[in-house]
């Protein structure tokens, strides 16, 4: 008897699970319709450099310093000569 339980429950597995594919299929064309008539968001204008006057590049040196410096690879000594090295220039 179990054959009888299971064969409405394959069918409906089967046309439930062909209906989801379909719409995801139709989502995904209107998805590709759409952006060929949105025109492409404007590129971000780059971030102003901070209020103290620093560039990114400044920024992005002494991150890798302090990481160096956290690593015991440099000395307080050496850090501070290389930190000084970029705030002044």
């Amino acid at each position: 008897m179990p054959m009888f339980r299971r064969r409405p429950l394959m069918r409906a597995a089967m046309i439930g699970g062909g209906a989801y594919a379909a719409g995801k299929h139709r989502q995904r064309s209107h998805d590709e319709e759409q952006a060929q008539y949105e025109p492409e968001p404007a590129a971000a204008p780059a971030p102003a450099a901070p209020a103290g006057g620093m560039t990114g590049d400044a920024i992005e040196q002494l991150k890798q310093l302090g990481q160096l410096h956290d690593q015991g690879v440099l000395t307080d000594e050496e850090f501070a000569a290389q930190k000084q090295k970029v705030l002044g220039s």
